[in-house]
């Protein structure tokens, strides 16, 4: 059984959710703009120890960067559905996703099933 369509104040408040999960996505990768600069190869500034440690720190940051842009760019997938009057509907199956899933993840592409389908 489908889901119904969502209704005006629903898809404005998911909107509102994503526009703020944008700017929070955003704010996390300026953060980490720093921590995965190279690290300095002077062994003067750094011994060995420190230096492995910071390349260990770089390697995590920038994995980190790597899966907020891939959140980030589903966010911006979710606000491009919105405009186009197009959200809410399952890429897979085209089904409406329910307004829960939605509310607990604004920037799901796949209904439940479909997700599920996906993992197996």
């Amino acid at each position: 059984m489908a889901e119904p369509e969502l209704t005006a104040e629903q898809l404005a408040e998911i909107e509102t959710d994503l526009l703020s999960l944008r700017d929070e996505l955003s704010g996390q990768l300026d953060r980490l703009g720093e921590d995965s600069k190279p690290v300095e190869l002077d062994q003067q500034l750094v011994g060995r120890l420190s230096r492995m440690d910071a390349m260990q720190q770089q390697q995590m940051a920038a994995a980190s960067a790597s899966h907020i842009k891939a959140h980030l760019s589903r966010v911006n997938l979710a606000l491009q559905a919105i405009e186009a009057g197009d959200y809410g509907y399952c890429r897979q199956c085209d089904d409406p996703i329910a307004w829960l899933r939605l509310k607990a993840r604004p920037d799901s592409p796949l209904c439940v099933r479909c997700q599920e389908l996906n993992e197996a």
